[in-house]
């Protein structure tokens, strides 16, 4: 083992031993830092959709594997992975010899993507915008391990992580920048650009998402052919908006069932279903399990990704460009 993997791997035990101190329960949860949150599960978690904010995960112990449309990919202690966009997927947890899976995810900002990639003189490239572009596997480098150590360390301490956090959480963005598929994120942030259309489109979904929506609507609010804003929107969802728009309404849902104890007609129209027993099925096709269940499910299945479902919106400049949005 050379110095380099030694320093990654010794990096990688810290992180294993702060996130094991810093953790109280399984799932995905929240910390003293906004926009950054602790991953753990006890035990290895079947397949079953989730609802991922754009972010940057990186996994001290176990893998997950994501499924997006026929895509598969993995996510493991050597290989972080940056999503650009907020994403519905499917993912299964696996254990490493029995040890928790351990992991911390950064939210993206992408005002400060911007900010970082004009300073760093990155420029989007010309052309196409890339098939699955938006969920991105990139190997862990000592450097960004070392970041998230760092971090890690500064959630033990309030003054600490509103002093120091930000910063270091700014410099795993340069990272995720300086890494193979840095370029995505530029992407994204290049305001105009057919990728950012796209992201600006999925904001209004999740601002939006109990009101009527379509694609010819969207299409022309983000001035683009019907035809192209469906092409592009499937090249870095992996679902058509009509499809996209059915999975957030129904992790909304869910959330209104699991966690503010709504009755499931009541959650129904708050996403914006007309239809009760539409939305039954739905929920049951989606999930594997009617919506009278979930709270049982609940308890049975507390180390499941949890607020992974929970989309906040990370870029403001989305809401100034569509005032009337909310």
């Amino acid at each position: 083992m050379n110095e380099s993997a030694e320093t990654l791997e010794s990096s990688r035990q810290r992180m294993k031993i702060l996130i094991t101190e810093l953790t109280h329960g399984q799932g995905l949860s929240p910390t003293i830092l906004e926009g950054v949150k602790l991953a753990r599960a006890d035990k290895d978690l079947p397949r079953h959709p989730v609802l991922y904010e754009p972010s940057i995960y990186i996994l001290a112990s176990g893998r997950k594997v994501g499924f997006v449309a026929d895509r598969t990919f993995v996510y493991d202690p050597n290989h972080y992975l940056v999503l650009t966009v907020p994403l519905p997927f499917d993912v299964e947890s696996e254990l490493e010899q029995d040890a928790p899976l351990l992991g911390i995810s950064v939210r993206l900002d992408m005002a400060v993507v911007v900010e970082l990639a004009s300073k760093m003189g990155l420029r989007p490239s010309v052309g196409e915008i890339d098939h699955n572009s938006s969920v991105h596997p990139s190997p862990l480098t000592a450097l960004m391990c070392d970041a998230a150590v760092r971090l890690l360390r500064t959630l033990r301490s309030p003054s600490d992580a509103a002093i120091l956090g930000p910063g270091i959480v700014r410099e795993i963005v340069f990272h995720a920048l300086s890494g193979p598929h840095g370029h995505a994120l530029v992407a994204m942030a290049n305001k105009g650009g057919g990728a950012s259309k796209i992201q600006a489109a999925l904001e209004w979904i999740h601002r939006e998402y109990a009101e009527p929506l379509n694609a010819p609507k969207m299409a022309e609010a983000m001035g683009m052919s019907v035809s192209s804003f469906h092409h592009s929107f499937k090249e870095i969802t992996g679902s058509s908006p009509l499809q996209y728009l059915k999975a957030v309404r129904l992790h909304k849902a869910r959330l209104h069932i699991k966690y503010d104890g709504l009755g499931a007609a009541v959650a129904a129209a708050k996403v914006g279903y007309e239809s009760p027993s539409q939305f039954s099925r739905d929920f049951k096709r989606f999930f594997g399990h009617p919506p009278t269940r979930e709270s049982v499910r609940r308890e049975a299945l507390i180390g499941v990704d949890g607020a992974e479902d929970e989309f906040k919106s990370s870029s403001p400049r989305f809401e100034r460009s569509f005032p009337g949005l909310t």
